[in-house]
């Protein structure tokens, strides 16, 4: 398990590749983001966004499944209270293959519950030609190596 002395400064953790496919794109819309650009592609091609893409919120549901999947779910994450910022570069499409990596920027003790740690991280996504699609700075909880291997919580 992944504690706070884990997380380094300056620290890389790879993202695994995940495919887009239309079906996903245009079932994530339908429920949370229905504006036309992301549920029909003529819709989409007459936009500035250049076909059917994928909604911001989509996008951000799979970055944390990226960062699920390559080192938040073997940590002792304790979750978040906020993401400092998150820009969408470029329209992600049906048929993208994402890729990526966060980076540790910061890691420390929190001065007010010392078995907790405060890591901020940067998280990035490339398509499959290498450009920018995501960027996002985030924080995450997670406890100290000590408090891990005493069990605290609370």
């Amino acid at each position: 398990m992944l504690v706070l002395e884990d997380f380094t400064p300056g620290r890389v953790f790879p993202l695994a590749d995940y495919a887009v496919t239309r079906d996903a794109v245009v079932e994530f819309a339908a429920e949370f983001d229905p504006q036309p650009f992301h549920l029909d592609e003529a819709a989409g091609a007459a936009s500035m966004l250049g076909g059917l893409s994928a909604s911001g919120w989509h996008v951000a549901g799979i970055m944390m499944r990226m960062i699920c999947d390559a080192y938040l779910l073997n940590s002792t994450s304790q979750g978040s209270s906020s993401v400092d910022h998150i820009d969408w570069k470029r329209p992600v499409k049906p048929g993208d293959v994402l890729s990526g990596s966060s980076t540790v920027l910061t890691s420390r003790v929190s001065t007010k519950k010392p078995f907790l740690g405060l890591v901020t991280l940067r998280t990035e996504l490339q398509n499959q030609t290498g450009e920018t699609t995501a960027v996002c700075e985030h924080l995450l909880y997670c406890l100290t190596r000590q408090a891990h291997e005493e069990g605290t919580i609370a």
